[in-house]
């Protein structure tokens, strides 16, 4: 439990321990309800305070890296986050929101390669944006250390959904921010790409995709 959300249940039941009292007190019914009322609509109950928390992702602060075994070498490579942002609730794991990958912006160093990997793999002219779209959060973030946490949701891939869990290690670090690491393979030949393999050169058939980025939770915007 949260020191704020500690907080909030100890005001909760200080409050309605007053109601209790001054109803006990008067003996009367109509005080107690009008009474228990305003407490209502002052104190949210706990279940709706400290739980909402939202985490947007800084582009500039952001690095996806993916890596492709090949014939005598590895292919490395990088894209550029276009927009992240996640909201979550702690009591009950549903998240939304989106992160945004730039798919025009893949780059291996080659020219040549990435020429091809742009028109016949991704078809990035046509599907520009690779998207995940969160559902669910699977474990808790630690007041400090490092907690190891999963997000499920739908990666959206060359126009097409898959369904995907992501396994992030969390990091919090002494000013508050939480340093977030994320390590998945993408079976992409199997989600319908094309395979990029020729006679005499030979790649694996899932790519490595490797995520770095710093955030700082927030208190979700309210929608009251």
């Amino acid at each position: 439990m949260t020191p704020l959300r500690h907080l909030s249940e100890k005001l909760w039941r200080t409050a309605f321990r007053f109601v209790h009292w001054y109803a006990y007190h008067t003996r009367r019914a109509a005080r107690f309800v009008l009474l228990a009322a305003a407490v209502w609509f002052l104190l949210p109950s706990p279940a709706l305070r400290a739980q909402a928390s939202s985490a947007t992702l800084d582009p500039a602060a952001t690095n996806i890296d993916f890596t492709l075994g090949a014939t005598l070498h590895t292919v490395h490579g990088s894209f550029k986050l276009k927009s992240g942002k996640i909201q979550f609730d702690a009591s009950t794991g549903k998240a939304s929101g989106a992160l945004i990958i730039d798919a025009t912006s893949g780059d291996t160093g080659n020219s040549g390669r990435d020429h091809k990997m742009h028109k016949e793999i991704l078809e990035s002219a046509k599907f520009p944006e690779i998207a995940f779209t969160p559902a669910q959060v699977s474990g808790a973030i630690a007041p400090q250390g490092t907690s190891q946490i999963e997000v499920s949701g739908v990666m959206r891939l060359h126009g097409q959904d898959h369904e995907i869990t992501l396994p992030i290690s969390v990091e919090r670090a002494p000013d508050g921010a939480l340093h977030i690491t994320s390590k998945i393979a993408v079976p992409y030949i199997k989600w319908g790409l094309k395979n990029p393999s020729t006679f005499v050169l030979h790649v694996s058939d899932t790519v490595n995709v490797e995520v770095h980025a710093t955030v700082r939770l927030m208190p979700a915007a309210s929608s009251h």
